[in-house]
């Protein structure tokens, strides 16, 4: 046996590595929901984190393992690549498929967890969403899929939207950039990839009767064609009209998108040309990484930034470092320490305090008057929290609150 591992753990040691992975007893197995795979998957836990075991041909493990690696250095919304096992045999000296080994990500669900009951069409539409937005990021990084699919892909809950991650990425290949073609190519597989996995729904009775399968998959591709131009299109701006460069900028930073290079040219009536070069996901999950050292899904960040920045506001403070900070320690944290250890296991707790801000709002719309924090934690709590499944990774698993 042979282990080529980003993460010395010797607890890897400790599994039944000669026996097929389908063999496993249930010993070392933890059971969470997975997607459609055409490979042989199995979920372990070690050390108080849990992994996803693939069976699949040596020089396929081999591959995806670099990409996804790779992938994790460019800080690309991913699974994480942990080790290669190759050179497995039974006890009789049978050759066994090596495995890809990738840590799972907690708080996540494939997509037909989300619809264990009918799928609403607001949920496949903040699906698409994701998996559009995902695409788009993808592309910018010069990542060819290959293999685009709901199947393919986890999602976290992102303040009432979602978040898409990358699972297989076997068929995937990393370029400086990607040609029309290749993004053409990409997006004809997902067309085709999403319109099975919609049929499959429906013929479950899954999917409302109201969506039809074959417009889901050309929406996912519309939805992607809409992002991808307002990201990239050349604007022409007249030369006293320079500000409208700003408000472009403003715009994709609404959208979660940084901007960090733009290239202006002028053209012949003395007008601009301005496109931007480099341009980035992740605006306002940086922004408050930065200020709180808090890690959120981009729709949370925005919506814990706006909190933030309305608390600022109201103390009248100048000073942004030292808002996050106060808001951190006055705000945020005695929030999130306000959920029971029981509960703790819902949701994520930036997830839990992005609900809390919408609920606090509906109270206070209902109310005529803003009714305060502590009366929303509670209420949110009480009426909503409690009823939410377990969406944590493994449960039992107790998720430290900040200091």
């Amino acid at each position: 046996m042979r282990i080529t591992s980003a993460l010395v753990d010797p607890a890897l040691l400790d599994l039944p590595w000669s026996t097929p992975l389908e063999e496993w007893p249930a010993q070392h197995l933890v059971a969470l929901p997975q997607g459609i795979s055409r490979h042989v998957v199995r979920f372990v836990r070690l050390g108080g984190y849990v992994y996803a075991v693939k069976e699949t041909g040596e020089r396929v493990a081999e591959r995806e393992y670099d990409l996804l690696r790779a992938l994790e250095r460019i800080d690309f919304p991913s699974v994480e690549a942990v080790a290669i096992v190759a050179d497995r045999r039974t006890d009789d000296g049978e050759p066994l498929d090596p495995v890809l080994i990738t840590r799972h990500l907690q708080f996540s669900l494939p997509y037909r967890a989300l619809f264990s009951h009918t799928l609403r069409p607001e949920t496949m539409q903040r699906l698409l969403d994701a998996l559009a937005a995902l695409l788009v990021r993808m592309h910018l990084t010069g990542f060819f899929w290959g293999d685009c699919s709901l199947s393919n892909t986890l999602f976290r809950r992102d303040a009432g939207a979602f978040a898409a991650y990358l699972v297989d990425a076997e068929t995937g290949a990393l370029h400086s950039s990607l040609s029309k073609g290749q993004r053409g190519e990409d997006l004809e597989i997902a067309r085709v990839n999403i319109f099975g996995e919609a049929l499959d729904l429906q013929a479950a009775g899954l999917l409302h009767e109201s969506i039809d399968p074959e417009v889901v998959c050309e929406e996912v591709v519309q939805r992607y064609e809409r992002l991808w131009h307002e990201i990239t299109y050349e604007q022409q701006v007249e030369r006293e009209a320079r500000h409208d460069i700003e408000g472009r900028i403003r715009r994709l930073n609404e959208m979660g998108f940084d901007v960090a290079e733009i290239a202006v040219s002028t053209i012949d009536d003395g007008r601009y040309l301005v496109r931007p070069k480099v341009v980035d996901a992740g605006y306002h999950t940086r922004r408050l990484l930065r200020l709180t050292g808090l890690d959120a899904e981009e729709n949370q960040a925005r919506r814990l930034l706006n909190d933030l920045d309305a608390y600022r506001a109201e103390s009248d403070l100048t000073d942004e470092q030292q808002a996050a900070h106060r808001w951190l320690t006055e705000v945020f944290e005695p929030v999130v320490r306000a959920v029971p250890a029981h509960l703790r296991r819902k949701l994520e707790p930036q997830e839990i305090f992005a609900q809390i801000i919408e609920h606090k709002w509906l109270l206070s719309e209902q109310a005529g008057r803003d009714v305060g924090m502590a009366p929303a934690v509670q209420s949110y709590l009480s009426d909503v929290l409690v009823h939410r499944p377990d969406e944590q990774a493994v449960l039992g698993m107790e998720i430290p609150t900040p200091r």
